[in-house]
């Protein structure tokens, strides 16, 4: 399938996560196969302003083949300058998130706040879309609370404004996370577009990516936290052979880190990931509370080759 001009060789793509989808978990996404990685949600305005923080969440590595940068922001003119910076240059694709649930971005008017924002919304689009040839895609929930207003409206102006594909978390932003994506809004969303639709929410296994897609009619699937202890699942659904054993795994998403983060930076983060890749091992908590307690990289790696040998 296509978005704007750039072709993926699988309609299967890695959802974008704060705090997870940072460069050493893309890697072995991409070894897997996923169609498209995407970038931890991106300030504009800390990329505009040279915010050191900002730069290091652009780091990529040459088995992303095909890769978004996801950009967040209310400000028209910010967005159109930070989608010109020279670190924007190695992504193929640029999304904008209209989707994040978190308080204080909220607050601050980007994220999901943008769903009551139709008009800038649509600015922010065709503003980005002036500003780059690269392709401009969009990631929204399917509304801010139970009363959702016209969505389908909103991703129809998402795709006036310009934007080459949509992603649509089946959650309003009142759930954040919790209880069930609704689909059905998700599958309208799909027919009534002209642009690709790739559906978000619930997947947990490469059978229920596929049942979605061919259910609700999507373009395609964009999996999260279904993936996370789990890259797998991209080889399963593209057809990739990735033979590469849980704790080789673990071991290069650890070894990519470090080549760019201090040891002290790498283990605390990557506490959450080792909670999803043993979360189906026996004594899963001790073995998490174990890893916790760890200090260095001799002693948590003595410990996952004892969980996976």
């Amino acid at each position: 399938m296509k978005i704007g001009n750039v072709r993926l060789h699988s309609e299967y793509v890695l959802a974008p996560m704060a705090g997870f989808t940072e460069v050493g978990f893309r890697k072995v996404c991409a070894m897997s196969g996923v169609g498209l990685t995407t970038t931890e949600m991106v300030s504009a305005k800390g990329l505009v302003y040279g915010s050191e923080n900002t730069e290091e969440l652009l780091r990529t590595v040459p088995e992303e083949s095909t890769k978004a940068v996801q950009l967040f922001s209310n400000e028209p003119a910010v967005l159109a300058d930070a989608v010109q910076h020279p670190d924007i240059a190695k992504f193929d694709i640029i999304d904008i998130n209209m989707g994040c649930p978190v308080p204080k971005i909220v607050k601050n008017g980007m994220g999901s706040a943008l769903l009551r924002e139709p008009k800038l919304a649509g600015e922010l689009v065709s503003s980005c879309v002036k500003s780059t040839t690269k392709p401009v895609t969009v990631k929204i929930r399917i509304g801010i609370d139970g009363m959702q207003g016209n969505i389908i409206d909103f991703a129809k102006l998402m795709q006036d404004s310009g934007a080459s594909a949509i992603t649509v978390h089946g959650r309003t932003r009142e759930q954040m996370y919790a209880g069930k994506a609704n689909w059905d809004i998700i599958s309208n969303i799909a027919d009534a577009l002209d642009i690709p639709v790739f559906g978000n929410g619930d997947i947990d296994s490469a059978e229920s990516a596929r049942l979605h897609k061919e259910k609700y009619g999507c373009q395609g699937i964009a999996i999260g936290r279904g993936a996370l202890g789990n890259p797998w699942i991209f080889a399963d659904l593209s057809g990739t052979t990735f033979d590469v054993s849980p704790l080789d795994v673990i071991t290069i998403h650890i070894n990519t880190l470090l080549k760019y983060y201090r040891p002290e930076i790498v283990f605390p983060a990557m506490r959450k990931h080792f909670s999803y890749y043993i979360r189906y091992k026996r004594n899963s908590k001790v073995l998490r509370d174990r890893i916790n307690r760890a200090t260095d990289y001799n002693e948590i790696m003595q410990i996952l080759t004892e969980v996976f040998s």
